[in-house]
């Protein structure tokens, strides 16, 4: 153990740890898992069917059961997905509405 080293408490162990560990710790927190109605995880650019019929508010169209949204991507919230259809601007899908392909 080296005497240069910082150390902070981590409450949720209860334990004083290197300050480089916890902020590795908190790296990690930040990060959302995103998955599908079947339990699949969700990335970026990944393609996905739809489940169910659903009917875009503001554009007067419904998305058919089956259809396949290409490319993705990911909003930072655990059920909400940004993704891009013919003739939808900003379209945003929950995901336990979606499969991924």
């Amino acid at each position: 153990m080296s005497g240069d080293d910082d150390y902070v408490y981590d409450e949720a162990s209860g334990e004083w740890i290197p300050a480089a560990e916890a902020a590795a710790k908190m790296g990690a927190a930040d990060v959302v898992e995103v998955r599908d109605s079947v339990g699949n995880l969700l990335q970026d650019g990944d393609q996905v069917t739809l489940i169910k019929d659903l009917t875009v508010k503001g554009a007067g169209q419904t998305l058919k059961r089956g259809t396949l949204i290409k490319s993705i991507r990911l909003t930072g919230d655990s059920q909400e997905i940004d993704c891009k259809f013919d003739g939808i601007k900003g379209l945003v899908l929950r995901a336990e509405f979606v499969r991924k392909r």
